[in-house]
């Protein structure tokens, strides 16, 4: 089952079952999911979805992660049990309201992963966190994506929804059975024209940098995504990068998840 799939899947969820203690989680109950608290934290993994994703994406990742590390999964507007808010389109829009339901989560390093789309946002809420509280990410995740100001020009958000569905299949052909649902695709289709406007009118500053250490990942097949793409995201940092190239297209992730997460948690181990 894709990602996308799972998401509808979980489209009626509430997300808020074993949700927020510890710092007052007032700001943060819109934002983020948190699947399987932990009690006393080393480290919490931030987690943001791809476009036309939801927290659901990371649903299974808390039990491949070590006992030290907290996930909190991002849930963007539009969808699962955010269905009656408003889409977000534009990034500084998306940005502002994460970075502010952050802070009561500052109590503890915060490292970010995110993909395709959500390594954008990911990387942005990382420089904003630095603006706003001083504080830098102990480590910066990038999925799926080329580094800032390299990602291909298009304006798919503008034209119809048989090429917005074009594309998604594209990058994830098992989504097919959602998108193919009259039904279900009334459900995702705003979310899925928002963020792509979202990622096409994105327009990074090029000198944009975090002092996050960078790891970035890629599936070898992504049609998107050169090698130079991603080792490009070495000049966004102000600390170390590293890279790791999975087998398998832009959802690489999905069949490589356990190595994948096994690979994030030997670096937040290093870095905690």
């Amino acid at each position: 089952m894709s990602d996308t799939s799972e998401r509808i899947r979980h489209a009626g969820e509430d997300g808020h079952a074993r949700h927020l203690s510890g710092p007052d989680p007032t700001p943060s109950l819109a934002w983020f999911r948190r699947f399987t608290p932990v009690s006393r934290p080393r480290t919490r993994l931030v987690c943001f979805p791809y476009a036309g994703g939801a927290a659901s994406a990371f649903r299974t990742w808390p039990r491949r992660l070590p006992e030290t590390v907290e996930l909190l999964a991002v849930q963007y507007p539009g969808r699962q049990d955010r269905l009656q808010d408003p889409c977000v389109d534009d990034m500084d829009t998306l940005v502002e309201p994460i970075v502010e339901a952050l802070t009561p989560w500052l109590d503890r390093p915060l490292a970010l992963f995110g993909h395709s789309m959500g390594a954008s946002v990911a990387f942005e809420v990382a420089i904003r966190l630095k603006d706003r509280h001083g504080v830098d990410p102990a480590a910066l995740f990038v999925s799926g994506r080329g580094a800032p100001g390299l990602t291909r020009e298009s304006a798919l958000h503008e034209q119809g929804d048989a090429a917005l569905i074009a594309d998604v299949l594209r990058l994830d052909a098992a989504a097919a059975p959602v998108l193919r649902d009259p039904d279900l695709r009334e459900l995702v289709m705003g979310s899925i024209r928002a963020d792509y406007r979202l990622s096409e009118t994105y327009r990074p500053h090029p000198d944009a940098s975090t002092g996050a250490p960078i790891t970035a990942y890629v599936g070898r097949d992504d049609p998107d995504i050169a090698p130079d793409d991603i080792r490009a995201w070495a000049r966004h940092t102000r600390a170390g990068y590293s890279e790791r190239i999975f087998p398998g297209n832009h959802f690489y992730l999905v069949p490589h998840a356990a190595e994948l997460i096994q690979d994030v948690a030997a670096k937040l181990h290093t870095t905690a």
